[in-house]
Order: structure tokens, then C-alpha cells, then sequence
């Protein structure tokens, strides 16, 4: 494995070089949250890049070396780096094939659950610690203790947005007395009434929160591998074991996924029947009673065209 330091060192210079050429992007997750202080490593680098933007950052990776190795998408199954599949929420994934482990790169155009335009609140080469708390709410248990650090750190900077992120509940109880919170925090995270109210339920709401974005997640997943199915079937029979560099590699994918991958996914399946399927989902796991507490997931979508 190559050692963070190295890791970090590249990645940050990368993006550096990419937004002094104007392109839009920013490091999230997991080395964002080493950067911010609440994780120790990461073995990969989670990146968002906006979709008007898509070539001119295929152009520069396709340039960029690590200790000599120049990178290519990674197996059949990533979507080309194209503006119109990063518009849809589609992620690219690329690879340099470093040893003994790859170093891995994920592109991302839009910010999954992202409540506002991430490109709004850029901190330097790092997007903010509000859309990389939004990123981790996911269907992974070991993301969530980073949510709620976050939120914390959100709000020692005196940001109230950190209260939409702590998954404690004496924690949550204690943030929202220092703070006024408006009524469209409240109506984001019903749950903050309980917090303000000292209500029992509080805690009890908060693992139906998370009960909740776990089943949005997974939701969003099956969704998008319904569609990833016939395209990485044309990818792989285009292909037949032929190595291909990154630009032949990339005019196959857009050739590919012209024919047979959906741009936009979710804006297909249609916002307001993903999260009601994830309701339904939350139902099966927690008591009826804990339902009208959950989060607004139609406030989650931000930016997918």
C-alpha cells in the first residue's frame, strides 16, 4: 500500500493543478475527513468535479503520473468521465496500478444526498465538512461515526448546520440549546424539536433517522445498478480482453453508454418514489410511532439533471 503521506501528496497537488486551470472540484470523504481531523488514513481518494468541467479534467489525469504509472478507468464498470452521465449522478472510477495495492480515484459530478450546490462552499481543495457529512450518510455502518464528528466540528465553528448531523442524542440535546435554529433546519430534521423539547423519543428517533438514510442509500444503489447492468455487458463484449489505453478506453464507454446507460437514473425512478420506497424500507425496521420524526429526503437531490 502506498503510504498516505505519498497518497495525500498527490491527490492535493492534483486537484491544486485542476483548479488553477478553472476547473471546479474539490476532495471529499474519506481524505477529506483526514483533512478535517476526524479520521487517521484513507487507502483512496473520493473526488467532486462539476459536469461542465468533465473534460478538461479528463485531460489533465490523463497526463498525470504516479511513480510512473499512468491511470485508466478502472474494470468494466465505470461510466465515462462525459458531463452528460455526471449531471445524472453516475461516478467515474479510475486506476493507477500501482503495487501491491491500486490507487483508486471516484468521480463524482454531484454530491449524493447533497442539500446544496457543494460547489458553493469550497474550503481551498476540500469540499466542506457539511456536504462530506451529507456524502457519509450512507448504507456502510463504519461512515457514520464520522457524521456525527463532523456536526461537531460544524458546530464549533458556530455553523447551526452541525446540528443536522449529530447522531447522538445528549450531544444533539446540548448543541441546540447554544444555538437558534431556524424553522428550515427544523423542517429538514423534525427530530430537532425533540432535542429542543428534551423529549424520551429523541434517541429513539435518531436510529430511525439513520435507519432511514441507510435504506435511502440503498435504494439509490439498486437503483443505479439496474441500469449499470446492460452497459457493462456492451463495456466488457466492446472490450473482449483487449487492453486499452485511457482514451481508447473512454470513447468506448461514451460509444457505450450513448446506446445503453440512462444518464439520469434517479430522476427516471423519480425522486418522490425513492423516498418513499425508502420509507417503506424504514417501516419494516422501526416502531410506527418513530415515522413522522424522519428527515425530508426530497432535500437531498441537489443538482441531478
Amino acid at each position: 500500500m502506498i503510504p498516505y503521506e505519498e497518497l495525500e501528496a498527490f491527490f492535493t497537488a492534483t486537484v491544486a493543478t485542476a483548479q488553477e486551470q478553472g476547473i471546479a472540484c474539490g476532495i471529499t470523504s474519506g481524505m477529506a475527513c483526514v483533512h478535517f481531523g476526524v479520521a487517521a488514513t484513507t487507502t483512496d481518494c473520493d473526488l467532486l468535479c462539476g459536469p461542465a468541467n468533465a473534460d478538461a479534467f479528463l485531460a489533465l489525469i490523463a497526463e498525470t503520473s504516479l511513480r510512473g504509472l499512468l491511470p485508466n478507468y478502472r474494470g468494466n464498470l465505470s461510466p465515462p468521465l462525459e458531463a452528460r452521465w455526471m449531471r445524472g449522478g453516475w461516478t467515474a472510477h479510475f486506476t493507477w496500478k500501482t503495487r501491491p495495492d491500486e490507487t483508486c480515484l471516484d468521480v463524482f459530478g454531484n454530491s449524493p444526498r447533497g442539500s446544496s450546490p457543494w460547489q458553493d462552499e469550497l474550503q481551498g481543495i476540500y469540499v466542506s465538512r457539511h456536504v462530506v457529512a451529507e456524502m457519509k450518510r450512507t448504507s456502510r455502518a463504519k461512515d457514520w461515526p464520522y457524521i456525527t464528528a463532523l456536526g461537531l466540528r460544524l458546530l464549533a465553528e458556530g455553523d447551526p448546520r452541525g446540528c443536522l448531523h449529530v447522531f447522538e442524542a445528549e450531544a444533539l440535546r446540548q448543541a441546540v440549546r447554544h444555538f437558534d435554529l431556524s424553522d428550515g433546519l427544523r423542517a429538514a430534521r423534525p427530530a430537532l424539536v425533540l432535542a429542543e423539547s428534551g423529549d424520551p423519543r429523541l434517541e429513539a428517533s435518531l436510529h430511525a433517522e439513520q435507519v432511514f438514510w441507510q435504506q435511502l442509500d440503498t435504494c439509490r444503489i439498486r437503483v443505479y445498478e439496474k441500469h449499470l447492468r446492460p452497459y457493462v455487458r456492451e463495456v466488457r463484449k466492446a472490450v473482449a480482453g483487449r487492453p486499452l489505453g485511457l482514451a481508447e478506453s473512454h470513447s468506448l464507454r461514451v460509444e457505450c453508454a450513448q446506446r445503453s446507460l440512462e444518464p439520469s437514473p434517479l430522476r427516471a425512478h423519480g425522486f418522490e418514489q425513492l423516498v418513499e420506497d425508502a420509507h417503506a424500507g424504514t417501516a419494516r425496521l422501526v416502531h410506527p410511532s418513530l415515522m413522522e420524526w424522519l428527515p425530508n429526503g426530497l432535500l437531498h437531490f441537489t443538482g441531478i439533471a
